[in-house]
């Protein structure tokens, strides 16, 4: 029976974790949001300023299993806090910085610290919350999340404005360290419980190039061009790697990612789910800001208002999704709010050079409440359906499946976007503003991340419910 101390501790390690998961969520949105003022600063041209974001993913991408992985063997709670500290002191640097190649190399470093955090925090809620409250725990980490990425635009404009780019750095230190102390108190010691398994390096680092050259490629695909020797050599690189790691995987005694978990249905169909979500997330996250400010002519600042509907949404659904889940199971949830999010997505396709500001903001409402519907089921089942020893490495692999649906879902929208404008005569990514071939590339895009999302609708239901122990 759960004593009133422990109830308490629970509720101060959610808030522990809380902090860290919107200080990250905000840092990556702020950065986006200045980028401009930094190139400007530094004289920087576009491709080199798109480092300081694309280093920042490639690092946390690649590096969220090892450091799940090293949760598992070594404690959730030592890895959670040392990555707590390379993330203040890396955030330090960054705002130190003389010049554009240390900010790059910098953020390569705060993206550690950010993989160290997003690895670990899921498992210590779920070690922390019993079965029953893990959908509600996991609900408002994403609400943290969703609320991190809502205020991060206006709030680094807002700085930057007042204190220089810089200043959006430094604002992680106080908040840092206060998480730290806080951490440090309430979450609950688990090196003895630390495991006699050896930590896979030669795995991880196969895994970590693998991925790396994957995510670079989709990355950069549509502006190097998808048929150039470079994009090529990266995906088949990538390919060649993943096999290499699976074929490592099979014949270590100690391998980095247990791909029994994936013999689980339940744990392979959710990770799955996951990915397609994503994917239908950022081909959004992608468009949206082409056609609002180059086709309809919006501001900036208008565009980022417009675009806080679907986070607003997601941060509101999401806590509440995950009570329900905790009562009523998650499967049906996580469809329903696939369901919901394809709708949006269709609703959104519909939009042309003259659909109203009201017919935006329902459309991006809607996908919102989808997936705020869908990720705390969904992140819940993911959760449950690995053993308690294999946490961390659970852990990994949902941030993971995060992050490649992100690139993913940019790489499939920028290549069709690109395309159809050019198969219309469109020479630019912007296209002509209000021209029918820019609005027809958004819509037939839309589309197709309508088509993953709906599929994610199939794997949410192919999976079978099962109560957690």
């Amino acid at each position: 029976m759960e004593t009133a101390q422990n109830s308490k501790r629970k509720w101060w390690i959610l808030v522990s974790i809380g902090i860290g998961t919107f200080m990250t969520a905000l840092d990556g949105s702020v950065v986006n949001t200045v980028l401009p003022v930094i190139g400007k600063t530094f004289q920087a041209d576009v491709a080199s300023i798109e480092w300081v974001v694309t280093i920042y993913l490639l690092g946390l991408s690649a590096l969220l299993l090892s450091f799940g992985r090293l949760g598992d063997i070594r404690g959730h709670k030592m890895v959670y806090l040392l990555g707590f500290g390379v993330f203040v002191v890396s955030s330090m640097l960054c705002g130190l910085a003389p010049d554009i190649l240390s900010l790059v190399i910098f953020r390569c470093v705060q993206a550690i610290g950010a993989a160290m955090l997003a690895a670990n925090s899921p498992a210590i809620l779920t070690k922390s919350f019993p079965a029953e409250q893990r959908g509600q725990a996991l609900g408002l980490q994403a609400t943290m999340t969703y609320l991190g990425l809502t205020v991060g635009p206006s709030f680094g404009g807002w700085l930057a404005s007042i204190a220089g780019w810089r200043a959006i750095f430094y604002i992680n230190l106080p908040v840092g360290i206060l998480a730290i102390l806080l951490s440090y108190r309430s979450i609950p010691d688990d090196t003895n419980h630390r495991s006699t398994e050896r930590f896979d390096v030669f795995g991880a680092l196969v895994f970590m190039l693998a991925l790396s050259a994957l995510l670079l490629g989709l990355n950069q695909g549509h502006e190097w061009g998808w048929g150039s020797p470079r994009i090529l050599a990266l995906l088949i690189g990538a390919l060649l790697l993943f096999a290499s790691f699976l074929w490592i995987e099979k014949r270590t005694s100690n391998p980095m990612v247990d791909l029994n978990l994936f013999s689980n249905p339940r744990f392979s169909l959710t990770t799955a789910s996951a990915v397609l979500n994503y994917i239908g997330i950022y081909c959004v996250t992608f468009l949206m800001p082409f056609y609002l400010i180059q086709g309809r002519q919006f501001t900036s600042a208008e565009a980022g208002l417009l675009l806080t509907a679907q986070p607003v949404m997601m941060a509101v659904i999401a806590p509440l999704s995950g009570t329900l889940s905790d009562r009523w199971g998650t499967r049906w949830l996580a469809a329903i709010g696939m369901a919901v999010l394809t709708v949006g997505l269709v609703l959104l396709a519909q939009l042309d050079s003259e659909s109203p500001v009201r017919a935006i903001v329902l459309a991006l409402g809607v996908m919102g409440c989808g997936t705020g519907i869908f990720i705390s089921p969904n992140n819940s089942a993911l959760m449950g359906s690995a053993p308690r020893q294999r946490q961390g490495i659970a852990a990994g692999i949902l941030a993971t499946a995060r992050n490649f649906g992100m690139v993913l879902g940019v790489g499939i929208a920028g290549s069709i976007f690109t395309t159809l404008l050019a198969s219309g005569g469109e020479s630019s990514l912007a296209g002509e503003a209000g021209g029918e071939a820019f609005f027809r590339a958004v819509q037939v895009s839309l589309l197709v991340a309508a088509a993953f999302t709906l599929l994610g609708v199939f794997t949410s239901i192919s999976r079978v419910e099962r109560k957690s122990a």
